[in-house]
């Protein structure tokens, strides 16, 4: 029996990932830990541990403490702000004897921070929308000139549309920005269309694993955001494409050459109908994966079969191996429904 670490436990995206582990026919005995002690009576864990957070100077230090004490054998987390220091101390985590399966360090770095992104997927000559980096308000006033009259605010580094704002007015933005201290820290971009698209896929040494796409096609209480982003996906459909499909290949190529690990496109549309890259969400899956376990394809399972075991999937095919039109419906406190774009028209077309 394998014990794997499971950081976030309790939280939507790391119950995601234990669900799917338990569901896979694997017996892993899960050590989960999180930063909110309240989260871990959530969690489906066999051990849980309250830990500082990953933004905190002592966080390595007790981690380090508790993997010497609980000997997992794998560790992954689903959270950027864990990813990135996880990443940084891998080498101390190794040496306790706890495996990761996680891209480069220098990769990581590059997919936390947005503006990062964009200049490497600009220097490359992807489709991205324009970008600045907002260090002052002068930099705010230049983005409105040159950027058009409403423009996409938005945090450089964080996840779930972190200070998001489409805005066409420069005191609005301006305040915005003073109210989260963002100098420094947020980008303003060409806004786009509301329509985004992801690829979610893992890799090994430089070879994909898999790949599967998803639409999104609408945001669970999205009336609650200026910008209309939560982060929390209300219905998502499985889809191919191979203009997506190309993009982002293209996306994760430009940043790294032998991708290894988990790497997760999102992508906008823009209004010539080109998906444009907006970040990469690196080392860990995104919220709803469990989607795809149960549609039939159960990443997380095939993630930990690689860094465990080395046992690679028998798939028919590498990218987009779910048929098209399956869908996710997710609310707050119920179950999740997997059904048919077919299934939800026909509900759809009784609204009288």
């Amino acid at each position: 029996m394998a014990k794997v670490y499971v950081g976030g436990a309790g939280g939507a995206p790391s119950n995601n990932f234990i669900r799917s582990l338990r569901e896979s026919g694997r017996e892993d005995w899960i050590i989960g830990a999180s930063c909110l002690s309240s989260d871990l009576f959530l969690a489906d864990a066999d051990e849980k541990y309250v830990v500082p957070q990953a933004t905190a100077p002592n966080y390595i230090d007790k981690l380090n403490k508790l993997l010497l004490k609980s000997q997992p054998h794998f560790l992954h987390v689903q959270n950027d702000y864990e990813v990135d220091v996880v990443s940084k101390f891998r080498s101390q985590i190794i040496e306790l004897g706890t495996k990761v399966y996680l891209p480069a360090a220098e990769t990581i770095d590059i997919c936390i921070d947005k503006n990062k992104s964009y200049e490497c997927w600009h220097r490359s000559g992807i489709k991205v929308p324009k970008t600045r980096l907002l260090n002052s308000p002068a930099d705010l006033s230049r983005a409105f000139n040159t950027l058009g009259e409403k423009i996409w605010i938005r945090a450089k580094k964080g996840a779930a549309g972190q200070g998001a704002l489409p805005t066409d007015n420069f005191d609005f933005a301006k305040l915005w920005i003073d109210r989260y201290d963002g100098w420094g820290k947020f980008t303003a971009a060409t806004c786009l269309t509301s329509e985004t698209i992801t690829w979610l896929s893992i890799w090994y040494e430089g070879e994909l694993v898999v790949a599967q796409t998803r639409r999104r096609r609408s945001w669970n209480f999205s009336s609650r955001a200026l910008s209309g982003v939560t982060g929390i996906t209300g219905v998502g459909e499985t889809c191919s494409d191979d203009l997506v499909d190309r993009v982002a290949l293209a996306a994760i190529q430009a940043i790294d050459k032998r991708p290894h690990g988990i790497f997760g496109v999102d992508m906008t549309y823009d209004n010539e109908g080109v998906p444009n890259p907006t970040e990469i969400n690196i080392g860990r899956f995104f919220t709803t994966h469990y989607f795809f376990t149960k549609a039939g394809l159960n990443m997380p399972k095939i993630y930990t079969d690689i860094a465990l075991e080395d046992k690679f999937p028998s798939l028919e095919q590498k990218t987009n191996p779910l048929p098209d039109g399956l869908i996710w419906i997710r609310g707050m406190d119920v179950e999740p429904v997997l059904t048919t774009v077919e299934e939800l028209e026909a509900m759809e077309s009784n609204v009288e």
